[in-house]
């Protein structure tokens, strides 16, 4: 029995045969253009003024967002697809879990290159980290977004959009995960952060640069990501709530507390303390953590420092040392929220302290 994949194969080897027998070199030497799917959620980058509300609003749809940028017809046969359309502020793991269905559906056919999200850059991070630890395919997914909107004279947001096109279709972009390209950046996205709330080149990967660029002459890429994972998700699989409680000068476990004690209609699956330093927190703060524990909740401890890992050195009590002894995890270098997503997903396979170590120091 002949196998479809072979007479495709063998379909193509004769179009080309016929094609050199009776066209020009140059005509046969042309190629169609790859396919590019953008998936569109809203944020700045759909953003216009709206003088009866006196601010922005996520207002454009992504087909608008792609007709605005012509020369994306150069690089690619773009398509788009609208997810959302809205402030990012506003997204949730419904939507990466929707996102994320979709992305590995569209990167299953053989013809499409690589997925482009459109996304407001407030959580794009967070959801670029998801999609780079679920996303089953190793071809690129790109994030993109506008510090400037649509409707201001020097809105980022095409030139981002183009860029994010030219990195999508370039071959070195392959199996490097999900990617944020920015004011012409290429960066990791677990590595990545927004570092200033409205300049242009915001999104930085601050301890170890960029990936690469995409200038005005070519997409280059100079270093690969090497700290990646996939974590499988079924069809089913529902998320479970972790939240993040951050440490500060008196801070004393009363959040921590509350969150245990708010039981309607609620359930705490995992915690993230955002600690001070290498991951410390103080003796009244240590108690609520131990409580937390002492119910089977996984814990894990980042650090509110923008660079540098989360490392049990200090004995004292609320200390990183004292914090390994109750069974918390250490986030390595990842922020916070990042440190969030990785439990988030990390718990859909087991809670156990050593197993959710594994997964953080991969």
């Amino acid at each position: 029995m002949v196998h479809y994949g072979m007479l495709k194969k063998l379909a193509s080897f004769l179009t080309l045969i016929t094609c050199m027998l009776w066209l020009p070199l140059e005509i046969c030497a042309q190629q169609p253009l790859p396919r590019v799917v953008v998936l569109a959620t809203g944020g700045t980058i759909a953003s216009t003024y709206d003088k009866g509300k006196g601010g922005l609003a996520p207002a454009l749809s992504g087909s608008q967002l792609v007709d605005a940028v012509p020369e994306l017809k150069k690089y690619a046969r773009v398509e788009v697809e609208q997810i959302s359309n809205i402030n990012s502020a506003d997204m949730n793991p419904d939507i990466w879990l929707q996102l994320l269905r979709r992305t590995n559906e569209l990167l299953a056919a053989p013809d499409i290159a690589g997925v482009v999200v459109t996304h407001g850059t407030d959580t794009l991070e967070e959801t670029a980290y998801f999609l780079d630890l679920t996303v089953s395919s190793s071809k690129p997914v790109v994030l993109v977004g506008a510090q400037r909107a649509s409707s201001y004279p020097d809105s980022d947001g095409p030139r981002n959009l183009l860029n994010a096109v030219r990195v999508v279709v370039s071959p070195e972009a392959v199996a490097k995960g999900t990617l944020v390209v920015m004011n012409g950046q290429i960066n990791a996205a677990r590595e990545v952060t927004k570092t200033n709330t409205i300049e242009a080149e915001t999104f930085k990967t601050l301890e170890f640069g960029a990936l690469g660029t995409a200038d005005l002459e070519a997409v280059r890429f100079y270093r690969a990501p090497t700290r990646r994972q996939t974590i499988g998700l079924s069809s089913g699989t529902k998320l479970g709530r972790v939240e993040i409680v951050s440490h500060y000068a008196g801070a004393d476990g009363l959040v921590i507390r509350a969150l245990l004690h708010e039981t309607e209609g609620t359930q705490l699956d995992g915690l993230v303390i955002a600690a001070t330093g290498l991951g410390n927190i103080s003796e009244k703060m240590y108690e609520g953590v131990k409580e937390v524990r002492e119910r089977g909740i996984p814990v894990v401890i980042s650090t509110r420092v923008y660079t540098g890992r989360a490392i049990p050195l200090y004995a004292t009590k609320g200390g990183g040392i004292s914090l390994k002894e109750l069974g918390c995890v250490f986030a390595d270098n990842l922020s916070p929220q990042k440190a969030r997503i990785l439990l988030m997903l990390a718990l859909t396979h087991t809670k156990d302290s050593a197993e959710l170590q594994r997964y953080f120091n991969h």
